[in-house]
């Protein structure tokens, strides 16, 4: 029964085609290596661990800063105490992922009000200084 809905789906079977989907490894660069932990496909790279994503940043220069950090395509900055998801984005955005920016901070329904508060402030502020000045 579950097989017959699952088939009959469209959308779950696009995501499933696109779980599969292959990554290329990105290798070391003093040795040529990949690392075990490197994710093979789209799925296996949303199931790495906090600590995989740890040792594959170090495996590949991105942890601790050496010579070799800078000279991978997309080099990224490193922080140990992030969280799983930002680690997860920045390997993403390491190894060539689309979608793995970091995300752009959106403000809250009070912060817009208060910002549009403080522009018509200041520009009843510069109005009632321009009417001053007109007389001199």
């Amino acid at each position: 029964m579950e097989d017959n809905r699952s088939a009959r789906n469209p959308e779950f079977q696009n995501k499933i085609s696109q779980m599969a989907l292959g990554l290329s490894p990105l290798v070391r660069l003093t040795s040529g290596d990949v690392h075990p932990a490197f994710p093979s496909t789209l799925l296996n790279f949303w199931l790495l661990t906090d600590e995989q994503c740890d040792e594959i940043a170090h495996f590949y220069h991105q942890r601790t800063p050496s010579i070799y950090t800078r000279h991978y395509p997309c080099p990224i900055e490193w922080r140990t105490d992030a969280s799983l998801e930002e680690k997860r984005r920045r390997i993403g955005r390491f190894i060539g992922l689309r979608g793995c920016e970091s995300p752009v901070r959106v403000q809250s329904e009070d912060e817009i009000m208060r910002d549009a508060r403080d522009a018509r402030n200041r520009a009843e502020e510069q109005e009632i200084f321009r009417r001053k000045m007109r007389w001199y």
